[in-house]
């Protein structure tokens, strides 16, 4: 069988060929290793923080900017990288993507400072911004047929719901046996070894029509998602570190017999944290109104006012809120409460990757069956059970006994979501705003884990100070270490709790705003695909 050609249209554009592109499946397992490397990297440098710190003299006050660099950058680019996608070529942009986070990720891996090393994050983030929507865009322009594009939504879900939980597994083997370094240079192979397969095997794909770029569009939103991340950001850090100051605090001062107890002044007092928020909000709104306006808009309103994408949209920024609560928290349960090393806390996350595997194969079935909504609705409640197993854990809890069977029905819950939810928000866009759909998801997600981190921090930090309060005023021993460990406890299982509500309110959008049935998932018949 030889590859399907395109055919050339009197306009002069590309037409698709009337059978599927031959070596799409292929294809598929070459955009999926790239897209773990994008998923990986938001959390294989989470466990290695201490040892980057130490090694590099990195301040307790700037150690935050390894993960903040990277996300700043990723969510800032990511509605511009998703128009270049589709106006410089799909999979021109998913090389350039896939070569600058290989070249970011050995400048990181040879970071001699901490300039360098969060300048190497920032490029990360920047490029990954152009790798992950020019990957999705070209899943959903390979796949026309509705079974088989479950089937690969299948696997990107698959992806998404479980390769963090993955990330904190390398991330502790990593560090453990080898050197933090290879948190860095471990995308290296893999990142090129995909572009030496992308370059014969994923054809390449472009919208037709006016590509002309939305310049102003492009800063503003830019600067608008970057500054309302940040934002966000610098209230969980204000949380987290005014609570440990106090907590110190409030220990010298009762081993000194002094009844006194201060409270932590709360992460949302941080008057720069709203001004970033504020201005970026203001940005957004002033980019929606160019977007109604231009002629060549970098995101088309049709895309996010559609009743099933936006509600997709709108699902997703829940689930990537409420989802930040099982990898964050869990990794600081296992690792400061049960006293695992890294390289244990990353094995104990795997039983999320478990269910993510086995509900997102069973997904990719159930979709064209079903439909994207049952399956939403289902994936949130499931995951918001495994949550709320988890607010339950204590200080000796056995691992079989709750963290297990609560990853567990986390990651069941996850693959049936992430499946139909990458599926929908896509269908539909048209072969002009696949990259821009695909960004727009992507966007979503790390807006919501930005909001989700700073919302569930200050939750948590507010449940451990008012444990230690009461504990202490109540008589306790402040050099007891089991008082300090149970406020982290009640910390940890309330941002369980809040969490496991964020996606339970995520099942309830998904079931009141989407009305998609399976005859609304159709073929992309309109998909622009050239064989080069």
């Amino acid at each position: 069988m030889t590859e399907p050609r395109p055919t050339t249209s009197a306009a002069g554009a590309a037409t698709p060929a009337d059978e599927p592109y031959e070596k799409r499946w292929l294809a598929l397992g070459v955009i999926a290793m790239t897209v773990l490397l994008v998923i990986l990297d938001a959390t294989i440098v989470n466990i290695a923080l201490p040892a980057v710190t130490e090694d590099l003299g990195i301040s307790a006050a700037s150690q935050q900017w390894i993960v903040t660099a990277y996300t700043l950058t990723f969510g800032g680019f990511l509605l511009l990288g998703g128009r270049i996608a589709d106006f410089w070529g799909r999979k021109r942009t998913y090389l350039v993507g896939a070569g600058g986070f290989a070249f970011a990720s050995a400048l990181g891996g040879v970071a001699q400072n901490e300039a360098m090393l969060f300048g190497a994050r920032a490029l990360q983030g920047v490029f990954g911004a152009l790798l992950a929507p020019a990957s999705l865009a070209l899943l959903t322009v390979l796949f026309t047929d509705p079974k088989e594009r479950a089937k690969a939504f299948g696997v990107y879900g698959a992806i998404a719901g479980g390769g963090s939980a993955v990330g904190l597994l390398l991330g502790g083997v990593l560090t453990e046996y080898a050197d933090w370094r290879w948190c860095f240079w471990v995308n290296l192979p893999v990142a090129l070894l995909a572009i030496a397969l992308a370059i014969p095997i994923v054809p390449e794909s472009k919208a037709p029509g006016d590509t002309k770029y939305d310049i102003p569009g492009a800063v503003l939103i830019t600067l608008g998602l970057a500054s309302i991340v940040y934002g966000f950001t610098r209230v969980a850090e204000a949380s987290q570190t005014n609570a440990a100051e106090t907590a110190a605090a409030n220990a010298e001062s009762a081993a000194q017999g002094n009844p006194t107890l201060l409270t932590p002044d709360s992460g949302w007092t941080d008057g720069l944290a709203w001004v970033f928020i504020v201005v970026g909000l203001v940005l957004v709104a002033l980019f929606v109104l160019l977007e109604m306006r231009t002629r060549n808009p970098l995101l088309p309103m049709r895309i996010v006012l559609d009743r099933n994408r936006g509600g997709a949209y709108l699902t997703s920024t829940l689930v990537g809120a409420g989802l930040i609560g099982a990898f964050f928290f869990l990794s600081l349960y296992f690792q400061q409460v049960l006293g695992y090393e890294p390289i244990e806390a990353g094995f104990a996350s795997l039983p999320t990757t478990l269910g993510v595997f086995i509900s997102a194969g069973a997904a990719s079935a159930l979709v064209p069956r079903v439909g994207p909504k049952p399956l939403m609705v289902l994936g949130g409640l499931l995951a918001a059970s495994g949550l709320f197993t988890l607010s339950f854990v204590g200080l000796d809890t056995s691992f079989w006994a709750l963290p297990f069977p609560g990853q567990l029905l986390l990651g069941l819950g996850l693959g049936f979501t992430f499946v139909p939810l990458s599926n929908l928000a896509l269908v539909g866009a048209g072969q002009h705003d696949a990259g821009a759909a695909s960004a727009m998801l992507n966007a979503t997600q790390q807006v919501g884990a930005s909001i989700g981190t700073a919302v569930l921090a200050s939750l948590s930090v507010a449940a451990i100070s008012a444990y230690t309060a009461d504990a202490l005023t109540s008589g306790a021993n402040p050099q007891d270490p089991s008082v300090g460990l149970t406020a982290q406890v009640e910390g940890y299982t309330t941002a369980f709790t809040w969490a496991a509500a964020l996606l339970v309110l995520g099942a309830l959008v998904a079931g009141l705003l989407i009305k998609a049935t399976k005859e609304d998932l159709p073929a992309e018949g309109d998909a622009v695909v050239h064989v080069g």
